[in-house]
C-alpha cells in the first residue's frame, strides 16, 4: 500500500495507488467491473465515488434520493474526507 501524503495535500498530488489506500480507509470497495468507482455504504446513506479525469464524483443515496457533486482534485485530501464523510 502507498503511504499517503499530507490530509493537507491536494488530491492531485497524491498518486494513484495513494489514492486508493485513502479510499480503503474510508471503507470504501472497488467495483470489480470498473476500477474507477467505489462504494461506500454508512448506516444512514450509501455513496459511489468515481475517480473521474478532472475530479471527484460522488453519488450519495439516500432515503431513495440521489445527490451528486463534484470536487476538483485541488481540493485537499482532508477537505475531501470531509465532504464525502458529511454524506447527503
Amino acid at each position: 500500500m502507498s503511504e499517503l501524503p499530507s490530509p493537507q495535500t491536494p488530491l492531485y498530488h497524491h498518486p494513484l495507488p495513494a489514492l486508493e489506500n485513502w479510499l480503503v480507509q474510508l471503507g470504501a470497495s472497488r467495483q470489480r467491473d470498473n476500477p474507477c468507482l467505489w462504494d461506500l455504504h454508512r448506516p444512514e446513506w450509501s455513496a459511489q465515488i468515481e475517480l473521474e479525469v478532472e475530479e471527484l464524483k460522488v453519488s450519495w443515496h439516500h432515503d431513495g434520493q440521489v445527490s451528486v457533486r463534484h470536487f476538483p482534485y485541488g481540493l485537499s485530501r482532508a477537505d475531501a474526507e470531509a465532504v464525502i464523510l458529511a454524506g447527503p
